[in-house]
């Protein structure tokens, strides 16, 4: 009985809204586990869920040892279904909006400097795998893919006279972003070797940029262990994906300053997200304050 609902929902938020296969998979995770413990609690129709349900869910995922950004991503999810299910005329009111979402701490993900950055990707690859590996690490730092991003992409996202990739990011939104020239070398280093990959020329795997050894689109937690080894293996700390990402927005941002060019690169909706996830050199911000502040500039010497 629950589920009819969620089916519903899920539906609606692939066909109405267009949200992203990763995004509708998040949704249809939370809200089936919330499913899940209404049963135990013998709750078997929506119109029987109250608030205090919701708090008790939410209060027994954090003695689980949940972190406050995962219980925000639920209570949100919930959220949002009750809110479909408003708007549907199947319940009155929804039980989670007096709810609080948990409070998580504004950590910033660890940024490279461009020297470890530079260890970790100028080395000459041996065999494909290797090169593999070596195209979708400059291309994460290139142009600040999501991971999800990264592993999603076709052959004919890329444009190597161009430079240019299409990237199909959250809420389903198209953007373009250049591609460096290291990445572009890298990429055609790995074209070479593709093809040797492709077990079945009648799959839509064979469509994909980077395949496994089995010939599949490679998978995110294969792109994490593969950056993890190539890291281990130029003597540096596990580097992830978002370390990249997050590396790409500081130094483009250091050097460029243009806060609103590297929101449209990363692909954010919100400004906001931008100035909480990248981080400004306050030297660099030093050095143009000085340089453009009427009352900071130096005098001329005469």
């Amino acid at each position: 009985m629950l589920l009819n609902e969620v089916h519903n929902f899920l539906s609606n938020l692939e066909i109405v809204k267009q949200l992203s296969f990763h995004t509708i998979d998040n949704y249809k995770r939370d809200i089936e586990k919330f499913c899940a413990y209404l049963s135990e609690e013998d709750i078997s129709s929506w119109q029987n869920v109250r608030e205090h349900e919701v708090r008790s869910y939410i209060n027994k995922e954090r003695r689980r040892g949940l972190n406050p950004r995962s219980l925000q991503r639920i209570l949100s999810s919930i959220r949002s279904f009750f809110n479909y299910l408003v708007d549907e005329n199947i319940v009155q009111l929804n039980p989670a909006l007096a709810i609080n979402s948990p409070k998580a701490a504004n950590l910033l993900p660890k940024a490279m400097d461009a020297d470890l950055v530079q260890k970790l990707l100028d080395f000459k690859a041996e065999g494909a795998i290797e090169i593999r590996d070596k195209a979708m690490a400059e291309l994460l730092y290139s142009s600040g893919l999501r991971l999800a991003e990264l592993c999603s992409l076709d052959l004919t996202s890329i444009s190597i006279k161009e430079r240019s990739c299409r990237v199909v990011g959250k809420g389903n939104k198209t953007r373009d972003l250049p591609i460096g020239r290291k990445a572009i070398q890298s990429i055609r280093d790995w074209l070479i070797h593709r093809n040797n990959y492709i077990k079945d020329e009648n799959s839509e795997e064979v469509l994909a940029l980077f395949l496994n050894n089995k010939g599949k689109r490679i998978s995110p937690r294969s792109v994490q262990l593969r950056l993890a080894k190539l890291s281990k293996m130029r003597g540096l700390p596990v580097v992830n994906p978002h370390m990249l990402r997050h590396s790409f927005a500081s130094h483009v941002l250091e050097s460029s300053g243009d806060l609103r060019a590297v929101q449209e690169m990363l692909g954010h909706s919100d400004i906001g997200t931008t100035q909480i996830y990248t981080k400004l050199d306050f030297q660099h911000l030093s050095k143009v304050y000085d340089a453009s502040h009427p009352r900071a500039k130096k005098k001329d010497k005469t």
